[in-house]
């Protein structure tokens, strides 16, 4: 089955000028990043701050225009449309932002927040958009006089409601989820996420699930991809990721990662050293200056994401490979 969305080597570089006669450099947020989504799952994506999941998710979306690699979705490649084409296919690709106080307009009400994509894309007439308005409230579980409020009087769980409702308003097939609870309080955010799944049920939409905390990736994803440095390290069914993880990156990851038992001991793996500058990566494998199984190989040649069962399991790592 061919999948709803293929991202193919993506790369998103950003310059950082040098001063007086230094030459440009590049801070490489995402550098040779594939992977695939399949209609109706969840595919979350986890790692440090910093190692370029955001903007991957951006980037895949031409938020941000990517600096080569291609985006495949439904059979169109979207680095090859033109701005209008692009603009209509908005309709089937939407985000859900990380901070609920800070991706709606403070000046505009709920219900021009949400009117504003119909308006956009010519839909339906001004009494039909009304109606779809108060719908979508309902749907996320906020009634139709919520419309007439302004941001400030909602709550910051209320806010990502809203913030999911704009999201859904158009009936798109991908939603990225860019760390959608991480503001949350822990209470708020199973009640958001519920509200995802039930959503994903309801309009069979797919989500790239973008988090630093493992515990709701686990609980959201069918398939779960880990990033380093803005590479993709280790991608994987959720269920052989966390019970059997390839990367050392992984294992790290996984070790540091609370557990609700409180007689349970896991062996704590303490990764040495920071994350290096991306601006300036490590050659090789880019955790090699981390890495506690680091090899002669690790330092001078890049590993490639391969398998490493026939269960869809990939890492790139030497010592998968040799």
């Amino acid at each position: 089955m061919e999948a709803l969305l293929q991202v193919r080597d993506l790369k998103k570089y950003f310059p950082v000028k040098g001063k007086w006669f230094q030459p440009t450099t590049h801070v490489k947020a995402v550098d040779g990043v594939t992977f695939s989504i399949q209609k109706g799952e969840t595919v979350g994506l986890v790692g440090e701050s910093g190692c370029g999941k955001s903007t991957t998710g951006r980037a895949l979306l031409h938020l941000l225009p990517p600096t080569g690699g291609e985006v495949i979705y439904n059979g169109r490649n979207l680095t090859k449309l033109s701005t209008s084409e692009l603009r209509v296919l908005r309709r089937e690709l939407q985000i859900v932002f990380q901070d609920p106080y800070a991706s709606l307009d403070p000046r505009m009400k709920i219900r021009d927040v949400l009117l504003e994509p119909l308006e956009i894309h010519g839909i339906g007439t001004k009494q039909e958009r009304l109606k779809k308005v108060e719908e979508i409230l309902e749907i996320v579980g906020l009634g139709g006089h919520y419309a007439n409020r302004y941001p400030h009087e909602f709550s910051g769980g209320q806010r990502q409601r809203i913030g999911i409702a704009r999201s859904l308003i158009l009936r798109p097939s991908l939603i990225v989820a860019d760390e959608p609870v991480s503001a949350l309080d822990v209470s708020i955010q199973s009640q958001i996420l519920n509200l995802l799944q039930d959503l994903q049920e309801q309009f069979d939409l797919t989500y790239l699930f973008i988090s630093h905390d493992l515990s709701v990736v686990k609980h959201i994803s069918d398939r779960v991809g880990v990033m380093y440095l803005g590479r993709l390290v280790e991608f994987a069914p959720k269920e052989s990721l966390y019970s059997a993880p390839a990367h050392p990156y992984t294992q790290a990851l996984l070790s540091a990662a609370p557990v609700a038992n409180p007689d349970a001991r896991p062996q704590r793996i303490i990764l040495k050293g920071d994350v290096p500058n991306p601006a300036n990566p490590p050659s090789g494998c880019a955790f090699h200056t981390r890495c506690p199984h680091v090899m002669e190989a690790c330092k001078s040649v890049r590993p490639e994401l391969a398998p490493v069962d026939g269960q869809g399991h990939w890492v790139a790592c030497h010592l998968h490979q040799q």
